[in-house]
């Protein structure tokens, strides 16, 4: 039988439902099967959520920061996070067939503990891999990221041809891993009609028609530019293994529409590898134990799978 491998499991922003869906999580038999947990965080937001010794040993993070009596996002949240994120990842990476899994952050509370990240893949990227893609996965609904937490207004700045050739070969290539052989994989387009010929806006013959061409110079299969609309509905019925979306709306929300399974988010090309549920720190319902720890448990399987 093969040993079940280590997942280093960060329970995230403390005040949100993070730690609630970490435990759920952990007390899931198929969890319970499928690994060996550590689990890193702060102790009186895990014990509030139920958390006992027995589900998995924990590292322990506190913060010297003042902690707010309300679930909102503060300095306190934000330095215990961080540094959970910091130990998991530095502790994967001298450790052979070990992944790290990370329950939500607050990005407004990384931002009040000073932290110089806007999230965990670019802090990740900095680090553990300067290619580091973020892609999402559920089922065989599967979609890759070319830009990532950046406003509209800085989209022109961040796309270019390189920075698309460089994801289009990370999707690919993570693809290859998940068992697909030559990945068929289409481009979105990022204006509206893909600029309807220049009407509104020329990034498609500019940019990303050049990177397609370089993908396909490069032995990758790949098409487009499509618009968003129906190129989401042609992946949804099976014309494509992935495909590559151009900023984080543009796949988020064709991906909650059309996943029919909970939605497990990769960041692929890093040392190790990294999972996380797909949703939010929901600071609304923290502490009421309404939160669904089904992305949570999705993330965990996924990662103990593709590890052993």
């Amino acid at each position: 039988m093969n040993k079940k491998p280590i997942l280093l499991i960060t329970a995230g922003e403390p005040l949100g439902i993070g730690p609630e869906v970490t435990v759920k999580a952990l007390q899931n038999p198929r969890v319970q099967a499928a690994c060996r947990p550590v689990l890193i965080g702060e102790p009186e937001s895990l014990s509030a959520a139920g958390y006992t010794p027995d589900l998995a040993p924990l590292l322990v993070i506190q913060s010297l920061q003042s902690k707010p009596k309300t679930p909102i996002p503060s300095a306190w949240g934000g330095e215990i996070s961080f540094a959970a994120l910091r130990l998991a990842c530095a502790m994967a990476a001298r450790q052979a067939d070990c992944a790290v899994v990370t329950a939500p952050i607050s990005k407004q509370s990384w931002a009040k503990a000073k932290v110089p990240y806007t999230g965990h893949t670019e802090f990740l990227r900095a680090h553990y891999g300067k290619t580091a893609l973020m892609m999402f996965v559920s089922g065989p609904v599967r979609c890759g990221l070319v830009s990532e937490h950046f406003a509209i207004k800085d989209l022109h700045k961040v796309l270019t041809k390189a920075r698309i050739v460089r994801a289009g070969e990370d999707f690919a290539q993570a693809l290859r891993t998940l068992g697909i052989k030559k990945p068929h994989i289409a481009l979105c387009t990022l204006n509206p009609h893909g600029g309807d010929n220049g009407r509104f806006g020329n990034e498609e013959s500019r940019i990303i028609i050049p990177a397609l061409n370089a993908l396909c110079t490069r032995g990758i299969r790949a098409e487009g530019p499509y618009p968003v609309d129906s190129l989401w509905l042609a992946h949804a019925r099976g014309n494509f293994d992935g495909i590559l979306c151009m900023y984080h709306d543009q796949a988020l929300l064709g991906l909650k529409l059309a996943a029919e399974e909970p939605i497990v988010h990769i960041t692929a090309g890093l040392d190790f590898l990294r999972t996380s549920p797909t949703h939010g720190t929901a600071f609304d319902i923290a502490g009421q134990n309404k939160a669904d720890p089904s992305s949570m448990v999705a993330a965990i399987l996924f990662a103990a799978r593709r590890t052993r």
